[in-house]
């Protein structure tokens, strides 16, 4: 008899085509009878973040060594805000993902482990729109690709993986604590502080970054600074907490859904 894993994935092989057309279903009912269309899914990030570079600019260029641009911190918080961006959204479908479908875990015979992967795919398919996008405002603003940027082949995997074990351990214990789904955006609004998005981690205290890089997203939202921003390769000691994290999550994930699977739609 196969693994467990091993029998997962001839599973999501075998309904591949279910899960594609779910994707083009939930994009398709999304964008009914919007004259925008795929706009809005980057309309809203893009401007978020272009409004707090314009704003803080002028107050914080100065402190970031390393970039000779008048626009550097418009920059830095754009590479920060395209990683943060896809490990929230990701994050979150999975908390709820199971209590948003539970219609069609009811009415409809198929695996379960095809709901996570049509969150995978959303995610995904936004985080290219917007990535496209942010790319483009790069250019506008004369930062330009370096060959760095090739080693987001690896990072945009390793978030997606983070946000996918501990969206999904969290979602299938909302379905029986619904706390966990009222206390996760208090605890994603206080990871978002301390992550180095909208601050930089060089202003910070010796002693305080020593605190903060325990953060597993210190050091993966800082390699999206080194690649994008800087064009160098992140140390591998920077990326290990968030690998340990993200292994320990999707280990914790697949053993509870094994456990849940049978019940999830009778609890919903």
């Amino acid at each position: 008899m196969r693994p467990y894993p091993m029998r997962l994935l001839h599973t999501l092989w075998h309904y591949r085509q279910f899960i594609g057309t779910s994707v083009r279903n939930e994009f398709v009912g999304r964008l009914a009878r919007s004259r925008l269309g795929v706009s809005w899914m980057i309309i809203q990030p893009l401007v978020q973040s272009l409004v707090v570079a314009m704003v803080l600019s002028h107050l914080l260029a100065g402190k970031l060594p390393g970039v000779d641009s008048p626009y550097a911190y418009a920059l830095y918080l754009l590479s920060g805000t395209l990683a943060w961006n896809l490990f929230q959204d990701l994050l979150m479908r999975c908390l709820t993902l199971f209590i948003d479908h539970a219609n069609l875990l009811k009415k409809l015979a198929f695996p379960r482990v095809c709901l996570p992967m049509v969150a995978l795919g959303t995610a995904a398919v936004n985080h290219v729109l917007l990535a496209f996008t942010t790319m483009g405002v790069f250019a506008l603003l004369g930062h330009y690709p370096s060959g760095a940027w090739l080693f987001l082949v690896f990072l945009v995997p390793l978030v997606m993986a983070l946000a996918t074990g501990l969206g999904l351990t969290l979602g299938i214990l909302n379905v029986f604590i619904r706390d966990i789904g009222q206390a996760t955006p208090i605890v994603m609004q206080f990871l978002f502080w301390i992550s180095p998005v909208i601050w930089m981690a060089s202003s910070l205290p010796p002693a305080l970054g020593q605190v903060l890089e325990w953060n597993p997203l210190f050091g993966l939202i800082g390699a999206f600074h080194e690649v994008l921003l800087f064009g160098r390769l992140p140390t591998l000691e920077s990326l290990i907490p968030a690998i340990v994290l993200a292994a320990a999550s999707l280990i914790c994930a697949l053993f509870l859904f094994r456990k849940a699977s049978a019940d999830l739609s009778d609890v919903v």
